[in-house]
């Protein structure tokens, strides 16, 4: 197994989140990116005034890395119209994959068309430009059975609007990472959220973000059927070692 053709290489940290200057965090995001290059992960998921950065560093270096950026990160509460302006930015700036936060509030809140709009309109968009598509579930702010329900609802959607041939270019996404939650609870992907939406999302490929810090985590969520994990510890994971990393 080459678990780095699982890897999505990740830094989303604001300067603030970080602790940084704008131009010491700019450093800290192109360490990232050369990274990934130098590793040869999978992506580079990195914020969307990044990614035209990302795109010449990987041209520069003649590497196939492929860029993925978030959409309506962290909350995703903008309205349709917003996410769909700023997915469209991110490919004209070459992004190569979209991770949707899916407005988790509304869907809780049962406003369930407004969910499946959104999740039609921009797997379209995505679908129609030949970009991958992920849509972020925030598992840390979901009981057992909203992560079955939001999981089975992208899967539904997809199903009922889309060819067969195109399933593998949309993901269920477990976390963004950036949830806040109460009592040190884990706010990243964790097996039993996993097995939730591997169950219910199928035949949705799905992506472990958040939580896996080592090796033996990472080949236990591949193992469970997990196409993608999302890590900004990648290199300590793909060397063996445990990640510090909080995500």
């Amino acid at each position: 197994m080459n678990i780095k053709n699982y890897l999505d290489s990740t830094y989303l940290k604001t300067a603030e989140q970080a602790g940084l200057n704008e131009s010491e965090n700019e450093i800290v995001a192109k360490g990232f990116i050369q990274e990934a290059i130098d590793e040869d992960f999978k992506l580079i998921m990195i914020r969307p005034n990044r990614v035209g950065l990302a795109k010449k560093m990987i041209s520069n270096a003649n590497s196939k890395v492929q860029v993925g950026t978030v959409i309506d990160f962290p909350e995703g509460k903008s309205s349709i119209a917003a996410k769909l302006d700023e997915a469209l930015q991110c490919i004209e700036n070459g992004a190569d994959e979209l991770d949707f936060v899916c407005n988790y509030e509304a869907f809780k809140k049962g406003d369930l068309a407004l969910v499946k709009e959104e999740i039609l309109k921009g797997t379209q968009l995505a679908l129609d430009h030949s970009k991958i598509a992920k849509w972020i579930i925030e598992v840390a702010a979901l009981n057992d059975l909203q992560i079955a329900e939001l999981s089975a609802l992208v899967k539904n959607v997809v199903v009922a609007n889309f060819k067969e041939g195109v399933y593998d270019s949309v993901f269920v996404k477990s976390s963004t990472g950036f949830y806040k939650t109460e009592n040190n609870l884990p706010n990243g992907a964790t097996v039993a959220s996993v097995k939730i939406m591997l169950e219910n999302a199928s035949p949705l490929p799905v992506k472990a973000a958040g939580g896996v810090r080592t090796y033996d985590e990472a080949v236990q969520m591949i193992r469970l059927g997990v196409k993608r994990i999302g890590t900004s510890g990648a290199k300590a994971i793909a060397n063996g070692q445990e990640s510090s990393s909080q995500y």
